[in-house]
């Protein structure tokens, strides 16, 4: 796997320290997370490394960055607060979009999860949510300030002691609590959520978790760590976390599955512009292989396959709906329209034989459905641009001719 370097600027104009952890060779890049850590941590915990890592090698790749005043990031500490951290967390997000993807994933561990569950409202592009060891609101971690409350109210300032580091904070800081004191964003989440919490966790009490997953609305779902510490400092935990986790994000992001060979760098090379298909059982199960991407052919359990992929026509209709829709995109963006959306529909139908014809007619019916404010003079030129994307006129009217012939791999065993 690769870790880039991705360093981005705050709000405030301050530079802040991030590490893409992106796939290894092979594992196509499915999808991109942004991880936040906890409350004074940094980027390299090792917690968060090694889930990073591990989704990674699962195709997400994870963006984890230092905030303001910590690590290797620019800023005062001092000045922070957690609304900061939250806006580190959207610039972090924007940043990614800019220069590769908008995140569908948040991750947070302890505060960091607090704080994405705060983030991810404002974040369009997220699909799905984690937290780690995390507390419901911010303000549990008010309790860690209880013994300089006079000297923040006389001062305004004043050192606190947090695990075995002094960090100086401001009385804005807990003033800055005071609007995250309920957890009605949570229920405003509309994001499927997962939580993560141990239940002997002396840092954040299990009772936070329960706190989440009631106020969250479903899809909602709870995963206990047993015998976990809150930094999950040993390796087997923080990396069921990451198993665990891309299983259950799969659900929701679409992620591809059986992805045996890519996994393990074994997937067979293709020349660009070609495919390959391969036999993945001995009944209709068949692996199917471009340059940088894979899938699966199958047939339905009715007709004798497993039903692990589109039947060789669903593939067809798929390329084809595919080919139309891009290239009504490209055209309405083009022209700007106001194209909103776009559904393509296709039945493969054989028609039946005339008098003395063995086989009748086939054809394809392709139905498209424009969602937006188009004049229906743009609705018609664009129905018509729909008949001549590049599949559409290789199917209906090159002078396509199919040639089978031996590979010279061909061999007997």
């Amino acid at each position: 796997m690769a870790r880039i370097r991705f360093d981005f600027d705050n709000p405030d104009g301050h530079r802040l320290a991030g590490l893409l952890e992106t796939p290894p060779p092979g594992v196509e890049t499915q999808r991109y997370a942004l991880f936040a850590h906890c409350f004074t941590c940094g980027k390299d915990l090792a917690a968060a490394t090694r889930i990073a890592r591990a989704l990674a090698a699962r195709g997400i790749a994870v963006l984890r960055f230092d905030f303001t005043g910590l690590g290797n990031s620019d800023g005062d500490f001092a000045n922070t607060s957690f609304s900061s951290n939250v806006q580190d967390l959207l610039a972090a997000a924007a940043a990614l979009e800019r220069d590769h993807a908008a995140p569908a994933l948040l991750i947070g561990h302890s505060l960091g999860g607090a704080a994405v569950l705060a983030a991810a409202g404002n974040l369009p592009s997220v699909e799905a949510v984690v937290t780690i060891a995390a507390p419901a609101t911010p303000g549990h971690i008010q309790h860690l300030f209880s013994g300089v409350r006079g000297e923040l109210e006389t001062t305004g300032e004043a050192e606190v002691k947090i695990g075995r580091r002094h960090f100086r904070i401001r009385r804005q800081f807990l003033d800055d609590l005071e609007q995250y004191a309920d957890a009605e964003h949570i229920r405003r989440l509309k994001r499927p959520l997962l939580v993560f919490h141990s239940p002997v966790d002396e840092i954040v009490e299990v009772e936070e978790a329960a706190k989440i997953y009631w106020a969250a609305l479903h899809p909602k779902s709870f995963i206990s760590l047993d015998r976990a510490d809150h930094l999950l400092t040993r390796r087997e935990d923080s990396e069921y976390v990451a198993e665990t986790l891309v299983a259950w994000a799969s659900r929701y992001l679409g992620l591809l599955q059986h992805r045996e060979e890519a996994s393990g760098g074994t997937a067979p090379a293709v020349a660009s512009g070609e495919v390959l298909v391969t036999e993945r059982d001995q009944a209709f199960l068949r692996g199917l292989y471009a340059a940088r991407h894979q899938l699966l052919a199958d047939e339905p359990v009715s007709a004798g396959g497993s039903d692990l992929g589109p039947n060789p026509y669903e593939l067809l209709l798929m390329a084809l709906g595919a080919c139309t829709s891009m290239t009504l995109r490209m055209l309405a963006n083009r022209k700007r329209l106001p194209l909103d959306d776009i559904e393509v529909r296709l039945r493969h139908e054989q028609l039946p034989a005339a008098d003395g014809e063995q086989h009748g007619p086939q054809r394809i019916v392709q139905r498209v459905a424009l969602t937006g404010a188009l004049s229906e003079r743009e609705r018609a030129s664009l129905l018509k641009i729909a008949e001549r994307c590049p599949v559409h006129r290789t199917l209906a009217h090159a002078d396509l001719r199919i040639r089978t012939e031996a590979d010279e791999r061909s061999r007997n065993d």
